[in-house]
């Protein structure tokens, strides 16, 4: 389980977050960011299910923690003087440190707030990508793809992954963070496939532009920090940019 990573939402979220691991999903509990009834997507079964229906993910994530009662002393007068850092913490100053209002939980909510914005900024380039990919490769035989020739579009392995191409811009555009197992494939197809189809037919440029852009995809994924996914977003949008232009002149 340490390994494992997990996207989750809230019930009535429309967009996916993560992936995070266990050590990640404990800081957003700690924080208040999710709760037992929160969802995460079960590999097994495919499914969103509750964190509190999973009993080792919740013990996990929301550990018992023992509470710690301090039993006032008798006969030293002095003993029951009551000391700042033995004071009782009230419901507000509870919430705030759950919300990251604090001094010492500030930290945590910036860190909630980069990866949240860094995995938006991923999905929208991915997006974008698998848009101007989906373009190269439809355009120029639009006219097959307009006649609906199913026996046509199939002898045409570009056609098709253009057409793969469009269902992975949708999946992206409806924040369906689930798919990116099958898009990081996807990248890895066009670096290694696309990258030599273009190299053995003598187009270098072409190559280099394809592999670039796949990269890019590939990590806009991955990263959950603002530098590297600002990289790979532009990578990728270079990369698949050039191969758009290379394919349609």
């Amino acid at each position: 389980m340490p390994t494992q990573e997990y996207y989750v939402r809230g019930i009535n979220d429309t967009e996916a977050r993560g992936p995070f691991t266990v050590e990640q999903l404990i800081t957003l509990g700690e924080t208040g960011q999710v709760d037992a009834e929160t969802l995460y997507y079960d590999d097994a079964t495919e499914q969103w299910a509750t964190i509190g229906s999973n009993e080792e993910l919740k013990g996990a994530v929301f550990p018992l923690k023992k509470k710690l009662t301090v039993k006032p002393k008798e006969g030293i007068k002095s003993l029951n003087v009551q000391k700042e850092e033995h004071r009782s913490i009230t419901v507000e100053q509870m919430l705030a440190a759950a919300e990251g209002r604090t001094e010492e939980t500030k930290d945590k909510r910036d860190y909630i707030t980069v990866q949240y914005n860094s995995a938006r900024i991923g999905m929208y380039a991915g997006l974008v990508i698998f848009a101007l990919s989906a373009v190269a490769f439809l355009l120029p035989q639009i006219d097959i793809v307009m006649s609906l020739d199913v026996g046509k579009i199939t002898q045409q392995p570009l056609l098709l992954l253009g057409l793969v191409d469009v269902v992975c811009a949708v999946l992206l555009g409806l924040g369906m963070a689930a798919a990116y197992p099958f898009i990081r494939f996807r990248a890895a197809f066009g670096l290694g496939f696309l990258g030599l189809l273009f190299w053995v037919q003598d187009q270098p440029l072409t190559a280099l532009a394809v592999a670039a852009g796949s990269v890019g995809m590939y990590f806009c994924t991955v990263f959950l920090s603002y530098a590297p996914i600002i990289t790979s977003a532009l990578l990728g949008l270079a990369g698949i940019g050039g191969f758009a232009y290379f394919m349609l002149t």
